[in-house]
């Protein structure tokens, strides 16, 4: 399970219950807490393609390697997961991991077998965020990153008005 660390008690409790769901139907479950590392952001496509991996993040890596099925869980900011998510994900998404790039063809798909489901928290209705922006950040991460490193299925959680008051909620 990826998750973005957030002080948030329904990210927390999604995240919970998660792991105890996987827990209880008899699999091994490794959290990680995304905002715990310290590592720099990407900043150049030589950095991503031949750079080396920051040694905060080698254990994550080895963690998702490991894993069959993936569980990654955000909040969603400005439309899409926070930008220290996605540069947890640009490094451990480089080639060699993800994909390996081959002349003049193709990259090889190397997560194929593994599946993946989005799990995120928003502010506003779900359905606002499917209709009106089209839900750019999840579907960017799922067709981009997830199916092109051979990932499927991918399955998503979406769930709206986290921030609202409880009143409003319980309608």
């Amino acid at each position: 399970m990826i998750n973005w660390n957030i002080i948030s008690a329904s990210s927390f409790r999604l995240a919970d219950a998660n792991a105890e769901g996987a827990t209880a139907a008899g699999h091994d479950v490794r959290r990680i807490e995304v905002a715990e590392f310290d590592f720099p952001l990407l900043r150049t496509q030589v950095e991503f393609e031949t750079g080396a991996l920051p040694p905060a993040l080698e254990q994550p890596k080895g963690d998702m390697r490991w894993a069959e099925r993936w569980v990654f869980l955000f909040p969603l900011w400005h439309g899409t997961m926070p930008a220290l998510f996605k540069g947890f994900l640009e490094h451990i998404f480089r080639p060699g991991f993800a994909m390996e790039y081959r002349k003049g063809g193709f990259p090889k798909r190397l997560l194929a077998g593994r599946s993946a489901r989005i799990v995120v928290t928003m502010g506003m209705p779900v359905l606002l965020y499917r209709w009106y922006f089209g839900a750019y950040g999840v579907r960017g991460f799922e067709r981009s990153m997830l199916s092109f490193a051979g990932i499927k299925p991918i399955r998503e959680n979406l769930h709206g008005l986290t921030l609202a008051d409880e009143r409003i909620c319980a309608r």
